[in-house]
């Protein structure tokens, strides 16, 4: 048994102890970094209810999804990112979304974040992320709001609503901002992941499409699973084409 910040850690030995402390200090940069890219999809949790968070984030890991996100829309949303890191560890890097300020950034990496991710440009809100070496994963929609973030110092940009522009608007991005790595969000699904990933987005992050309320409740932790590899295998797929 180890503990963290004074929380024993008593999970399966199937998952690795989060190394080192709780807080930004003990979290690995390349590590997290490797997780948001590969696979390249993001799940994101945005429930009424996380009291389910880590079965669902097993079965989600059993599908091949290695970042997880944990939306801030619900006020426990800290709390299901603690109880999944001290279950999971550095298997999944477990991320707080829709973090509207720095504050809150970093209430969450307290809790355990590896990643935060806003749904539009806060300059203070990456400056407080990188003080403490936290992957960042900024919202935008126009150019000038991707160069904006791009230059503030972002992780990743995430094209936010992905669904009103489709995928070709990446391509038509990536003419004159080659350099900025984009995530779409936003009506991203089986269906229309591949074609995101082939106009050159870094990854995908899906919510409904893929962690929905009625599935957590039902506990239908087979399905998620099989959600789940079935967008990591479209994503490996488009990558290799």
């Amino acid at each position: 048994m180890v503990f963290l910040e004074g929380v024993a850690y008593t999970g399966s030995d199937t998952y690795p102890p989060a190394s080192g402390w709780r807080i930004a200090e003990g979290i690995h940069m390349k590590r997290v970094l490797d997780q948001l890219s590969h696979p390249g999809v993001v799940a994101i949790v945005r429930l009424n209810d996380y009291s389910a968070a880590v079965d669902l984030v097993r079965a989600l890991y059993e599908g091949g999804i290695r970042a997880v996100e944990f939306t801030y829309t619900n006020p426990r949303a800290g709390n299901a990112i603690s109880s999944v890191v001290d279950v999971m560890g550095d298997a999944v890097a477990v991320g707080a979304g829709t973090v509207l300020d720095p504050e809150t950034a970093r209430a969450a990496m307290l809790q355990g974040a590896s990643f935060v991710v806003t749904p539009t440009t806060n300059i203070e809100t990456i400056r407080m992320c990188r003080r403490y070496d936290v992957p960042t994963v900024i919202g935008a929609f126009t150019p000038t709001e991707m160069l904006t973030a791009w230059e503030g110092g972002a992780t990743f940009v995430k094209l936010f609503p992905a669904s009103a522009v489709g995928p070709k608007y990446i391509k038509d991005v990536h003419g004159p901002l080659p350099q900025i790595p984009i995530i779409p969000t936003g009506g991203v699904s089986l269906e229309n992941c591949a074609e995101f990933i082939k106009a050159g987005a870094a990854g995908v992050a899906i919510g409904s499409n893929l962690v929905d309320g009625e599935t957590v409740a039902g506990k239908d932790w087979s399905l998620l699973t099989e959600r789940a590899r079935a967008l990591v295998d479209a994503v490996a797929q488009a990558r290799s084409v």
